[in-house]
């Protein structure tokens, strides 16, 4: 893969939006809800290779993957998952381990609501994670999950803990099978870009950052702005915000819990918000995410406490 240079040219991919897009990214994605039954796996496998989440992270899934590699759920830990500190992001772990309360997408079509995330250690020297995930409760429509993010090389080691819950918007039909679905070729190196620019997010201001108009390969099957490009433009957005606040950018994000209000059906996405500080030095921040081709509907509400480092 070669990545864009400063003047936008790309040997490979597609540029738009300031970010490497890998899927057709002029052609709005459809509901899967609405596909007839003999055509829905074919589409599923379809939605799933073009999604660009889990695949630019490296993240593999043990139920809905094919291959070798496809045996946990398990995600490398790059630098571009880390703080200008060196410490571990959010949203990579919060991707590497999406609280599905028990449902996926062999059984129904899942979609999130809440997850809370607590960074229990900043991952220094640590490559991959595995999610250890567990069902707390799964009912007919909720279900209610909670993980451990560890070192894949020390399991006894937990990065951080999470919980959430996912309600399901229909049942799937009959017949899934493993999808063929490796992970991108990417190589760990200081030069890859950030995952904000990967994803298309820019800065439009102070404290605001913009996602583009949603495409194939930011939506999950239910044609609906994907978690992964959720998490990383709203930390995007709070770690600005927390790094103004506090005169500084040694920080290291410590807890982080976003609610899903409603599904991302157009674009663009802003991202903004507002941090506090207190007494103590740690840094608070509330942001939402709306979709301004939708009426500006809050899709997406964060909070988030970082903490001083060094």
């Amino acid at each position: 893969m070669r990545w864009p240079g400063p003047d936008g040219g790309s040997e490979s991919g597609v540029r738009y939006g300031g970010s490497l897009r890998l899927g057709e990214v002029g052609q709005m994605p459809d509901d899967i809800r609405n596909v007839p039954t003999p055509e829905y796996w074919k589409q599923f496998e379809t939605k799933w290779t073009d999604l660009l989440t889990y695949r630019y992270l490296g993240r593999t899934h043990p139920v809905l993957d094919r291959g070798a590699n496809a045996v946990s759920q398990t995600m490398p830990l790059r630098s571009d998952m880390r703080n200008r500190s060196g410490g571990v992001m959010a949203a990579p772990l919060v991707i590497s381990s999406p609280e599905g309360g028990g449902f996926a997408d062999d059984f129904c079509v899942p979609n999130p609501v809440t997850q809370s995330l607590h960074i229990l250690d900043e991952g220094r020297g640590v490559t991959q994670v595995d999610g250890i995930q567990e069902t707390v409760r799964r009912g007919r429509t909720m279900g209610f999950s909670r993980s451990r993010i560890v070192d894949s090389a020390n399991p006894g080691r937990v990065i951080a803990i999470s919980e959430g819950t996912c309600v399901s918007l229909g049942n799937a039909p009959p017949g899934f099978e493993p999808v063929e679905n490796p992970p991108l070729p990417i190589v760990d190196s200081p030069d890859l870009p950030p995952l904000h620019q990967v994803f298309g997010a820019r800065r439009r201001e102070a404290g605001v950052w913009v996602l583009p108009a949603l495409t194939a390969d930011m939506a999950s099957p239910d044609a609906a702005l994907h978690l992964g490009p959720i998490q990383i433009v709203l930390e995007a957005a709070a770690t600005e915000l927390a790094e103004a606040c506090a005169g500084t950018d040694a920080l290291q994000i410590e807890s982080w819990h976003v609610m899903y209000t409603a599904r991302g059906k157009a674009g663009p996405f802003r991202a903004e918000g507002r941090a506090m500080a207190s007494e103590r030095g740690r840094v608070g921040c509330f942001l939402e995410l709306r979709d301004e081709g939708n009426g500006d509907r809050v899709v997406a509400s964060a909070s988030g406490a970082f903490r001083r480092v060094g």
